[in-house]
């Protein structure tokens, strides 16, 4: 009899769920992409019933289900943290612990009651903590027999960074960092203080760091501050943070702003209003600040394991720049980045830990496939849903009956300079869409980066755009010798392919800068000469990697933009009809579903007008 097991991840940030049956992933997915709700942290019963149903079971078929940390010792270290800090937290104290007292400290049975939803049997809940999750999620599926590991997040229980090894079935946690001493927390105070939303706008922050000037004396000085005022850094990565200045411990916001503003001689910048140079500065600083640390880190992780590889995971891997340094320092001899690296991939890492360390079941590395199966492991549509949404908006399109004809036309359309919605198989797992929920652009195109943040994202205009590259074509295009398939390496773009920039090029304003031409490719050159690499691999996405090799036939360049198909503060779509909402309210030109092609005219769209002024036209 096969044994299922059920990673749930829930109550924090991205939910998700995910299956695995006899060692193997059948599927996986966020809440957020059913509910509609990013970083949706309610329990992920969209997503649980999904995961079911792909498997083609049933609940009471389930052998075990793994939720991704433990409550108890969590609530234990808020309980310590309000004790050690009383009495500031009161108010914080207050609205936090009769939550905790009414729902959190009975999980089980709450996450019992959530169940429920899904089937009527006893099965047996298990609770592994939540780096062990997270170290699982990296290690397992990785095509590595033993390898060194690196967790790194905000806080699980108390741990905040942890160094492992991996092998065979077996995971050792090495060294921990406890709360409040965290990585996370740290880059999260920054993300905060420079007007970003934490927890979802750490990215902003990182895609924001290189437009500050690294010759200023202002930048050298916020790093001085950062360094002897905010945060130790011991020689084996570990940190120790001044207190004083944060509030996230027992507070309601991440840092003290009085210290802060006398500190760094400048306010928390408000959400909307203009990115100037000292933000810029602020950003470039604690992000070279964290790079040093992750690299610490990887250091003392070598130096322990001996190990000639690494494996990562938690919310701090997704600094793909970070990870950059890694790769360029020459530690390892490879590495390997769980793509849901952040909470959501814990749900992925409690059923791994179900498989191997509660069944202890061997681990057999099989060195060519990818365990992850390229990430693509959410749901997919047949041509009934589509058929649906041509019925439901009187959509016109083009049916390809030959899927190399549609794909030649879609090619072209990009290399005219045109914006595809490229909608097939199934939706990624993790933050980053992948070719399968992607918006494409043509990388040569000077203009693509300006049209895709502000007419089609809805975005900030300072955000880079990642490319999509063939997997054989990487050296060509970037400083890099192995592959990147999950969009977590920022690597330098070829110096062959870099242009020279005007004179006082650093002291242009940002968006003079951002539109200055750098490479042969500029859509995808971020400021720095660098890019956030996804290489496509020809057997683990057939489909886009076609899409890419026609577009080089046709232009000679075996690179295209991908950003995720989505606007500014939604997910990432998932079915259909989201596909085809995204695309009539943004000003794309083409989107694929399958084997069928839409268009817009100069008035907005080829469906019924009065359909479209109901459903899709902006306020």
């Amino acid at each position: 009899m096969s044994t299922a097991i059920l990673g749930i991840s829930a109550y924090y940030h991205d939910s998700a769920a995910a299956l695995i049956i006899d060692g193997e992933i059948i599927a996986a997915a966020q809440e957020e992409r059913f509910t509609r709700k990013k970083h949706d942290s309610s329990f992920p019963i969209n997503a649980a019933k999904y995961v079911l149903t792909e498997a083609g079971i049933e609940y009471k078929d389930l052998t075990a289900i793994s939720f991704y940390d433990k409550p108890f010792i969590k609530f234990e270290r808020l309980l310590e943290t309000y004790h050690a800090f009383a009495p500031k937290g009161l108010i914080s104290f207050l609205s936090t612990v009769p939550v905790w007292i009414k729902e959190k400290l009975f999980m089980k049975k709450m996450l019992n009651e959530e169940l429920a939803k899904l089937g009527k049997a006893k099965i047996r809940i298990l609770f592994p903590e939540h780096h062990l999750s997270h170290a699982a999620s990296a290690f397992y599926p990785s095509p590595f027999e033993e390898a060194a590991i690196l967790t790194i997040d905000g806080v699980g229980e108390w741990a905040t960074s942890t160094i492992g090894y991996g092998k065979d079935n077996e995971i050792t946690i090495l060294k921990e960092l406890h709360f409040p001493h965290s990585i996370g927390l740290l880059y999260s105070a920054f993300t905060y203080y420079t007007g970003f939303r934490v927890n979802s706008g750490e990215y902003k922050l990182m895609g924001l760091a290189p437009y500050g000037d690294n010759d200023s004396v202002q930048t050298r000085e916020y790093k001085e501050k950062i360094l002897h005022e905010l945060v130790d850094i011991r020689e084996d990565g570990s940190i120790l943070l001044n207190m004083k200045y944060f509030g996230f411990a027992t507070g309601l916001k991440m840092t003290d702003d009085k210290k802060w503003t006398k500190l760094f001689g400048l306010p928390p910048r408000n959400t909307e209003s203009e990115i100037t140079q000292p933000y810029m500065n602020l950003a470039l600083a604690i992000q070279q600040v964290t790079e040093e640390i992750v690299l610490k880190l990887a250091k003392t992780a070598k130096g322990l394991t001996k190990s000639d590889y690494l494996v990562m995971a938690g919310g701090v891997v997704l600094n793909s720049v970070a990870n950059g340094k890694i790769i360029e320092s020459g530690l390892f001899k490879d590495i390997w980045i769980q793509p849901a690296a952040g909470d959501a991939g814990g749900a992925l890492g409690a059923a791994y830990l179900g498989w191997y360390l509660w069944k202890g079941e061997k681990r057999i590395v099989n060195k060519n496939p990818d365990a992850m199966k390229g990430a693509y492991l959410g749901p997919e549509f047949d041509e009934k849903s589509t058929r649906s949404v041509i019925r439901k908006y009187n959509a016109q399109y083009e049916y390809f009956n030959n899927f190399n004809e549609l794909i030649e036309v879609a090619a072209s359309k990009i290399s005219e300079g045109n914006v595809v919605g490229w909608f097939q198989g199934r939706m990624e797992y993790g933050p980053r869409a992948l070719g399968n929920r992607s918006i494409l652009g043509d990388a040569r195109n000077p203009e693509m980066q300006k049209k895709m943040n502000l007419k089609i994202k809805y975005r900030e205009g300072f955000r880079p755009f990642a490319p999509s590259v063939l997997e054989e074509d990487i050296k060509e295009y970037f400083v890099l010798d192995t592959s990147s398939p999950y969009m977590l390496l920022v690597i330098p773009v070829n110096k062959e392919r870099l242009l020279t920039l005007p004179e006082g090029y650093n002291e242009m304003e940002l968006y003079d800068r951002l539109y200055q031409i750098r490479s042969d490719i500029p859509a995808i050159t971020h400021i720095d000469y660098s890019a956030r690499i996804q290489s496509v691999n020809k057997n683990t996405n057939p489909q886009y990697w076609k899409l890419i090799n026609e577009f080089k036939k046709q232009t000679g360049y075996g690179v295209v933009v991908n950003t995720s198909f989505n606007v500014r503060g939604e997910p990432i779509v998932c079915t259909p009809d989201e596909a085809f909402r995204c695309f009539m309210r943004t000003e794309m030109d083409y989107l694929v579903i399958g084997n069928y092609l839409f268009e817009k005219n100069q008035q907005g769209s080829l469906i019924n007008d009065s359909i479209w002024q109901e459903e899709f036209k902006l306020d």
